[in-house]
This record gives C-alpha cells, structure tokens and sequence, in this order.
C-alpha cells in the first residue's frame, strides 16, 4: 500500500482535501440523491450514519494506505460538492480503482473532469501507479465520456455483475495506463 500524507490539489477553479468528519451532512446530501446513485452498486444513502461510516473509513484508509478520497470544493468556496476516490490498492502491479460523486447543481460544468485529471495526474505522479481502472455501469453514457476524455480505454464488459435493488446490472471495465496519460496531448497543458 503506498504511503499516504495529507495532500490537497489545486486547480484554476477547485481545490481538492482529504475528507474529515465535519463533511458527513454535505456528503450525505450528494449520496442520498437518487439521481448521483442511480449508477450505483447500491442505491441512495437514507441515513446520515451512512456518512459517518463511510467517512470513517476514509479516514482508516488513509492510515494504512488502502485509498484516499479527495472531496472536491470550489476554489472560492469552502464545502463539499463531491468526491474523486483512488481506491484498492494493489501494490505488486502498482494499480488501483477511481470512483467518484459530484452533486446535481454542479453536473455539466466540467468540474468532474477537473477533479479527474488533477487526482489521476496525483495517482500517477506522487504515487507512481501504472494503472487505474474503473468500472462502470454500462448506461451511465457521462460517466463513459468523462473517463475516454481523460483516455481511459473500455476493455471489457461483464454481464449481470452487481445486483442492484434486486436487479441484475451489467458492468463496463475501463483501464488508463501510465504510458496513455504520459503521451495523452491535454497532460502537458
């Protein structure tokens, strides 16, 4: 598991921090919508405890190197608005898995992308991946343009893997090498 330390990213319009305890009400509001979870493996938050949880978590994930979970803020404007998660680490192959959230009113702004880039450029800088991977479910179409805009690859596609409210649902493999990102034209903007 890498080593992790507090780190926040900056970008022309976000800043990005690690999630603390004081965030459980802002993310509560994002993950109980129905829409944001409507590609999910499980379906909407009902209870503030779910925060707590999960926050707590994060934060045992920071101390042994398991994930990390960047809340993602307006530059000018302190409060979560989503996050952008690396998570189980696989150290012998230097890989691991992206996930990420971002509330309604902030859909269709590009912040998600934003946020992307800046915590797969951390993933594959500071923490020397070689690979991040995500899966996806196959009608989350946004989802699926924002990770081929960052030059994610689809490479697979496995019927019926999560049960979802009951119902079977299908899943999309998409992979992003290091030598993808490092010859990628937007890196070096």
């Amino acid at each position: 598991m890498p080593v992790l330390t507090p780190t926040v990213l900056e970008t022309p319009r976000l800043r990005l921090r690690w999630i603390t305890p004081a965030d459980a009400e802002a993310l509560y509001a994002v993950l109980s919508d129905p829409l944001v979870t409507q590609y999910w493996s499980g379906g909407p938050w009902t209870s503030i405890d779910q925060a707590h949880r999960s926050i707590a978590d994060s934060l045992a994930n920071y101390a042994d190197g398991s994930g990390v979970r960047f809340v993602i803020e307006l530059a000018d404007t302190p409060g979560l608005i989503g996050y952008v998660t690396l998570h189980h680490f696989m150290d012998a192959s230097r890989r691991c898995e992206v996930g990420y959230a971002l509330a309604q009113p902030y859909w269709n702004q590009r912040y998600a992308g934003e946020a992307l880039r800046a915590v797969l450029e951390y993933g594959f800088r500071d923490l020397d991946l070689n690979r991040i991977e995500a899966d996806i479910d196959p009608a989350n179409l946004a989802s699926a343009r924002l990770l081929e805009r960052y030059g994610f690859r689809k490479e697979g596609y496995m019927p019926e893997r999560w049960i979802v409210n009951g119902q079977p649902a299908d899943t999309v493999f998409y992979g992003l090498l290091r030598s993808y990102w490092d010859t990628a034209p937007f890196v070096s903007q």
